[in-house]
């Protein structure tokens, strides 16, 4: 290999860098060593040290050649490292002088050969390896010095100076390869960066001139069919031309998320906040997105709060985008049932609301560990299954990315084969106080109405110029002004505009920008600089197929007076008009609340959605008065028996469970629902709120539904599954306390957080009247429970960390041992929350209740005392004569109850 060849492998950026690397180190030691070799032989070195280095040069060039021709680099580099480190190195340090000869200095370059040439586990083991023959040397050396040849005084310098030098040489020679290459490295991603811009430019121009191109046609059909649906025709017709708008605007939703893709991954994508009407906009969306559902036989729902203001601040534009494309995955995944759009607000502050808009629909949903991927750009989930369900793969990822621009969120609750939900949530700005209110008229009639409106204004004294040098467009200009009564001219390029504007004035002009010969721009700063001309103080308003917030800001820059986008809608081309043109040239028609009924004439109301509802299972022991108090949603475990299996406090009551298993033959297990039941119990509680808190048993117990409950919650961003490290009426407690701060408005964080503080200061314990219970289910062993029973032994069971275990025995009576369970439990009152104390009990009597009580008030007041009876899960384990005091710690002042 020639020097020329050894420069260009290195140096090559399309070889493998480790490869050059092996190439560049092996080069730098051929060459001292053959420095070396020169120097031994100069200075009269023995023979064989001569015939051992010239060895190791030549086996050192004969590996690197073979290996480079075989492409083993690899195995190359480790067999010359290996060589170097425990062939060379020795020899040199024993044959030379030890450590007061050159050795050391090799030594450490065999570090640096270690280091670059091998791959990670290899490297670790031979510089282990390399430091223990490091070690054993030394130890030789200090041992054994007559086995070392050593070398005098004067060859010792020479030969430590010339491996200095040979070793500061090779290493100048990698380092200086490192500085090259970063250099090429830089130089490269610089070259990359602006061929990366100017396809990126490329690409928006081609983006752009695209989306031109398919707007003008869009344009006239849009245009010229508003113009039909405000004839007087036939019900088939005034159908078919609304289910031609809503297919047209469909296609420009999809090139907008086209456009809109390519705007995100150059960084260019702005949001341009407005004032618009909130039922305005909703009419819009599902005028659009009904003949979509009706087509495949689904049911359209739509539930709009009364509460939402009518008059809002933001990107309308983008909000229209992010819905219909929600709503229309959703139709496309559906093949049965319903899809429903249901609009709802929080509460304002400092003037901003979140609007919370919820999807859902009875489609296929989606599979657990497909969620994570859902929001990726050109990616579908569940491809086997929805390989025939057209679509570009790109809508919820333009969702997700239009929603951190706005400062929103998006949460996915899926069944798979059940269906999914999809909320938004999107801060807007309140510009009126007035509410839409409740309003009940079908859907599809009042779309049409909407849509066959008569105008807002007429003007006619107005003059309007328009320029486009597409005749359509300049026909659905001038048909869509046409019950206005506006004089409209119109030309189709700048040079006529500027014929008309010398001899005549009009109050607006509507300029297309994209013209040949003289664009829309030029014309305009033509037209204001006109020397003799009329409209020199006319509002300009751009007229364009380019939508973009980065046109509207060139336009705004260029001094334009308005801006609309391609294809123009009718009510959009009244409002600006009605906008720029002199007040007292335009006439209102109508009034103010018919206009208002028409926008909003299609809504549904219906009841709120909670924020937050709070979930948790049977075994919470909690009475029906708080049940329904707080509307808590209760999870039942099952209760199996020979005769079949019964949902928990639903389908099976404790005292019957206990007269069953007085047979010892009737054997009963309990269970937690499985994954499928709490992910249905899931599904619907979130059509009743936007977010739900599971408040589970402890996991360690048995039969936990915890871990169950986890794993069902994978499938839906807003439930959170909470491990109370409790169980009956201590996690009863915790949950009463997550209702509390529901209540109060708090959101899920805060409660979350709240929780977690609040659980470890309620206590948990029951005094067990026998153990045979607990012997039968395989808690205890039976010969605990018989000795327990021959004793009069009755142990108090404690919960603690989520785990349950015997704390302690009381003898004697049932009564003597109730009582000093009681007294050491309200040992010290300033310690225990005053204001509620729940007594779960299991099999007691009224008696058994009384006396229970007189006990309790002996010892500490409290405000209120719950007597509540134990599910029949818990009564299963720890059978009749049960019960226990549920208390939490004195150290807040807010009200449980």
């Amino acid at each position: 290999m020639t020097l020329k060849k050894i420069k260009d492998f290195i140096f090559n950026n399309e070889t493998d860098l480790k490869d050059r690397l092996f190439v560049l180190i092996m080069s730098s030691l051929v060459l001292s060593w053959g420095i070396a070799l020169i120097e031994i032989i100069i200075t009269g070195a023995e023979w064989f040290t001569i015939a051992a280095l010239s060895g190791g040069v030549v086996s050192v060039i004969l590996i690197a050649i073979i290996s480079i021709r075989k492409n083993k680099i690899k195995i190359g580099s480790l067999l010359i490292t290996i060589g170097y480190c425990f062939i060379y190195v020795p020899l040199t340090f024993i044959c030379g002088g030890g450590i007061y000869g050159d050795a050391p200095l090799w030594f450490l370059f065999g570090i640096i050969l270690i280091n670059l040439c091998l791959g990670r586990r290899v490297k670790i083991a031979l510089l282990l390896l390399y430091w223990v023959e490091l070690k054993a040397l030394w130890h030789l050396d200090l041992r054994r010095p007559d086995i070392i040849l050593q070398n005098d005084e004067m060859m010792a310098h020479v030969y430590s100076f010339i491996a200095m030098i040979l070793i500061g040489l090779a290493l100048s020679i990698i380092i200086s390869f490192w500085i090259i290459l970063y250099d090429k490295e830089v130089e490269r991603s610089k070259k990359q960066k602006s061929e990366i811009e100017i396809l990126n430019k490329a690409q928006n121009t081609f983006f752009s001139t695209m989306s031109h191109e398919i707007r003008t046609p869009i344009n006239t059909i849009i245009g010229l069919n508003e113009m039909i649906l405000k004839e007087n025709i036939s019900d088939e017709v005034a159908e078919d031309a609304i289910n031609i708008q809503s297919a047209s605007k469909l296609l420009l939703n999809l090139i907008n998320d086209i456009l809109d893709m390519s705007k995100f991954a150059s960084g260019q994508m702005e949001l341009t906040p407005a004032n618009y009407q909130t039922g305005n906009m909703l009419s819009e969306i599902v005028g659009m997105l009904w003949l979509k559902a009706k087509e495949k036989g689904l049911e359209f729902k739509v539930d709009v709060s009364p509460e939402i203001p009518a008059e809002l601040f933001g990107d309308e534009i983008r909000i229209k985008q992010i819905l219909i494309n929600i709503l229309n995955n959703a139709i496309k995944y559906t093949k049965e049932g319903s899809v429903s759009l249901h609009i709802e607000c929080g509460d304002a502050q400092d003037g901003i609301t979140n609007i919370i808009y919820t999807v859902t629909d009875t489609g296929i949903g989606i599979k657990k560990e497909s969620l994570p991927y859902l929001f990726d750009a050109f990616k579908r989930v569940d491809i086997d299954k929805n390989r025939y369900i057209e679509g570009t793969g790109l809508g919820l990822s333009i969702v997700k990315q239009f929603l951190d621009l706005m400062g929103g969120k998006i949460t996915v609750n899926s069944v798979y084969t059940k269906g999914s939900t999809f909320i938004v949530e999107i801060p807007q700005k309140i510009i009126s106080d007035k509410k839409i209110g409740d309003v009940n008229i079908d859907n599809r009639s009042s779309i049409r109405k909407q849509m066959t409106r008569m105008s807002k204004f007429v003007a006619p004294d107005a003059r309007i110029l328009v320029v486009d040098d597409n005749a359509s467009n300049l026909l659905v200009i001038s048909k869509l002004l046409r019950e206005t009564n506006v004089k409209v001219d119109t030309v189709s390029s700048g040079e006529e505009a500027l014929k008309k504007t010398l001899n005549s004035f009009y109050h607006v002009i509507l300029m297309d920008h994209l013209m040949p010969e003289m664009d829309g721009i030029e014309c305009f700063k033509n037209i204001k600089n006109q020397t003799g001309g009329k409209c020199k103080e006319s509002k300009i308003v751009a007229l364009t197929a380019n939508a973009g917030s980065d046109n509207r800001e060139l336009y705004m820059s260029e001094g334009f007076d308005g801006y609309l986008s391609k294809p123009v809608m009718g009510e959009d081309l009244e409002r600006e008009l009605y906008r720029l043109l002199p007040s007292d040239l335009t006439f209102v028609q109508g009034t103010d609340q018919q206009i208002y009924e028409e926008t909003i004439s299609w809504m549904k109301n219906e009841r709120k959605k909670k924020a937050v509802i709070i979930s948790t299972e049977s075994v919470a022991d909690l009475s029906q008065e708080i049940i329904d108090k707080y509307q808590i949603a209760v999870l039942p475990h099952l209760v199996c028996t020979a005769e079949g299996n019964f949902l928990d406090g639903v389908e099976i009551e404790a005292n019957g469970l206990l007269d069953y298993m007085s047979d010892v033959s009737h054997k009963v297990t309990t269970k937690a629902p499985d994954v499928s039941y709490i992910e249905a119990f899931f599904a619907k509680q979130l059509s009743t709120a936007n977010n739900v808190i599971h408040l589970s048993i402890s996991k360690t117990l048995a039969n936990s539904g915890c871990m169950a409950a986890m794993e069902a919650a994978k499938a839906f961003d807003n439930v959170t599954v909470i491990d109370t490290g409790h169980l009956s009426s201590a996690q009863g407690l915790v949950v009463i306390e997550a209702c509390r701060l529901a209540e109060q408005g708090k959101s899920p964080q805060e409660i979350l957080k709240h929780i977690e503080k609040v659980k470890n200061k309620i206590h948990s314990s029951f005094i067990v009247d026998n153990m045979e219970f607990l012997a039968r289910y395989n808690q205890v062993s039976s010969r605990l429970a018989n000795t327990a029973r021959s004793l009069m032994a009755r142990p108090v069971l404690i919960l603690k960390k989520g785990k349950m275990r015997v704390g302690k025995f009381y003898f004697g009576s049932r009564e003597h041992a109730w009582k000093k369970y009681i007294e050491s439990i309200l040992k010290f009152p300033s310690g225990i929350d005053k204001r509620i104390l729940f007594v779960t009990y299991v099999g007691l009597t009224g008696k058994d209740m009384e006396w229970i009580k007189e006990q309790i008030e002996k010892n500490m007041s409290f405000d209120k005392i719950y007597f509540q009876k134990a599910s029949p899960v818990i009564a299963v384990n720890c059978g009749p004569g049960t019960f226990g005091l549920l208390t939490r710690d004195a150290e807040t002042k807010d009200r449980l109850i």
